[in-house]
């Protein structure tokens, strides 16, 4: 009988070793991946071979393929073009997806006599123009706001065609009479006249501001020669207008003028690619969208996915110069377009820049994704953890323990705990350092979670999922010992964090292991981390101030530990007994010792 296996092995040694397009399908007959290759059958062959390479999702695809199709092309180039067009016809669920669920704002030139300067979310092929996508409303209203104001297109919807005008069934409205309109409904304003001015109004919303200012600098000139003072003094109020507009515009570089950047944000499965549009210097469009990652997926593939997206559904158009973090596979596509990839100066700068509203974007998302569905971003969250830090199950609870004192006086420690991830107070636990004399931090931690872990065990209470010491390989190692004392090394994993907040250190392992900066992993560690010093701080500050006062009251004389407690409950502070009257005083603790407080404070010369 003919297997799955014997039918897929005959049609990998039957593909070319030309370059082309590969098509996997599964039992129903749907294409679940698309792929090109430089080589069909080497690279096709290479998915069947048993490999410690191959991810989870590749060995889940190739479980599934049932029938292999392919096309021969004349080059990796044409490959690389059909690839991309059957993506997009197919949507195949391994490769790598668009989702680009935010619906920004545009301003749109509409397509129509006399055309009208609009806001819209809509972006439609219908021969108008449209200009962003903007990456906040406020900016969109910014630049719709500047454009009412000094340049005077219409605002209404009437139909203005020449046979409308001709026929005189339209009247000049109160916009006319502010000077907002001159009235092409009546035939005030010709069409060349009107173009004129959206002429200008194209030029600002691409970031170009100077055929405005020169057309309002010569017109109020023109009035003020021609004695149209009120004219004169409504294009000085545009020109002022036009400052403040400028003064507020996101101007992000003097240097380089017009360049698109792209950023790609990468995130377990999902990356985030940032898109920014400069022109003279400011920036005129951004934009964020989402890539669910496909099997096999490469940062560069990825890249170009998002860049061919942005270009064909959202600009329109691409710079001559692209800046980068690195080239995408589809460069060869881009005709006569250079792509940069910055080291440092201005261009990483604004890499950075966009790098930064990605981040942005993600945790916005990730907030929704909180909000809407609480348990799934946990799950997500653990996951992303248990994967940063290499563990063998989830840490759904989590103990962190800091030392704190001073000088190796008033020495404490604390515990707080976390639960998927968040704060557990009622469980935060507080110790006093019993057996440790000086600052030694490391016979403070071997006995705090002694204590710990010798008391949960002896309760048969639960153990924690994992175990944070904050400090570097000593303390780690302080700590260690004392669970492999317990035996219960292996069942609880720990870590140690150093000073630079991204190091962790393992047991037995001298080097510090990095996790990834931009992931949220390294997030919850730092925020648990900050929870047990300021929790341990807080302890020691209240010992610190009682031990102070304390220690005051008892050099007088006659006041012992039963005056002293006393004099606390009543006073609270060593500042309130110094002002206390010695009647006051004197009915708290007797008349004999008050007098000596009164003189101890208030010593006679």
């Amino acid at each position: 009988m003919t297997t799955r296996e014997d039918i897929l092995r005959e049609q990998v040694a039957a593909l070319p070793l030309e370059p082309g397009v590969y098509q996997f399908l599964d039992r129903n007959g749907v294409i679940i991946y698309v792929g090109k290759a430089k080589s069909l059958r080497k690279r096709v062959s290479s998915y069947f071979v048993k490999s410690k390479e191959h991810s989870a999702k590749v060995q889940v695809l190739v479980k599934q393929i049932c029938e292999i199709r392919h096309i021969v092309v004349g080059s990796e180039q044409d490959a690389l073009l059909l690839e991309n067009s059957l993506i997009k016809t197919h949507q195949p669920r391994y490769n790598i997806l668009l989702k680009d669920d935010k619906t920004y704002p545009w301003i749109v030139l509409r397509r129509e006599n006399f055309p009208r300067v609009e806001s819209t979310r809509q972006l439609r092929h219908d021969g108008s123009q449209y200009f962003g996508p903007y990456g906040s409303v406020s900016m969109q209203r910014s630049s719709l706001e500047f454009i009412r104001e000094v340049i005077p297109l219409r605002t209404c919807k009437l139909n203005l065609s020449p046979q409308a005008i001709a026929r005189g069934k339209y009247g000049v409205c109160l916009q006319y009479h502010l000077g907002n309109c001159k009235a092409p409904c009546v035939g005030a304003q010709n069409e060349a006249e009107y173009s004129f001015l959206t002429d200008m109004v194209k030029d600002i919303l691409k970031g170009d501001l100077r055929p405005v200012r020169q057309y309002l600098e010569q017109s109020m000139m023109t009035a003020a020669q021609e004695l149209r003072f009120e004219a004169a003094q409504r294009f000085k109020q545009r020109l002022a207008a036009l400052e403040n507009y400028q003064s507020r515009s996101v101007i992000v570089s003097a240097k380089i003028v017009d360049c698109d950047i792209f950023s790609l944000l990468e995130d377990e499965d999902v990356a985030y690619c940032n898109f920014i549009r400069l022109c003279h210097g400011s920036i005129v469009a951004l934009h964020t969208v989402r890539l669910s990652a496909g099997v096999e997926s490469t940062p560069e593939d990825m890249l170009s996915t998002a860049i061919q997206y942005i270009v064909e559904n959202i600009s329109h158009d691409i710079s001559r110069e692209v800046i980068v973090p690195f080239v995408p596979s589809a460069a060869v596509l881009f005709d006569g377009v250079t792509f940069t990839t910055p080291k440092r100066g201005e261009k990483a700068d604004l890499l950075e820049f966009s790098l930064k509203s990605a981040r942005i974007y993600r945790a916005e998302q990730l907030k929704n994704l909180e909000i809407k569905n609480p348990e799934r971003h946990t799950e997500r969250l653990m996951s992303a953890m248990q994967r940063e830090l290499r563990l063998d199950r989830q840490p759904r609870h989590i103990e962190c323990f800091d030392n704190s004192n001073l000088q190796g006086t008033n020495p404490v420690a604390s515990c707080v705990v976390f639960r998927d991830g968040k704060p557990s107070r009622k469980e935060y636990r507080h110790f006093n350092v019993k057996t440790v004399v000086g600052p030694d931090d490391f016979a403070s931690m071997r006995e705090i979670v002694y204590r710990r872990y010798s008391r949960l065990i002896e309760e048969g209470a639960e153990l924690p999922d994992l175990i944070i010491v904050d400090g570097g390989k000593g303390q780690l190692s302080s700590a260690y010992e004392v669970l492999c004392a317990l035996g219960i090394e292996n069942q609880v994993p720990i870590v140690g964090l150093a000073k630079r907040i991204e190091e962790v250190f393992y047991p037995n392992d001298p080097m510090p292991y990095y996790l990834s900066r931009t992931g949220e992993p390294l997030k919850v560690v730092c925020h648990i981390r900050d929870e047990a010093h300021r929790f341990g701080i807080t302890f020691h500050r209240q010992k610190r101030s009682k031990a102070f006062i304390n220690s005051e009251l008892e050099q007088i004389p006659g006041i012992g530990t039963k005056s002293l407690n006393a004099l606390l409950r009543r006073f609270k502070t060593v500042s309130n007994v110094r002002e206390a009257t010695h009647s006051e005083l004197a009915e708290v603790v007797g008349k004999a010792r008050a007098r000596n407080i009164i003189e101890y404070f208030n010593p006679k010369n």
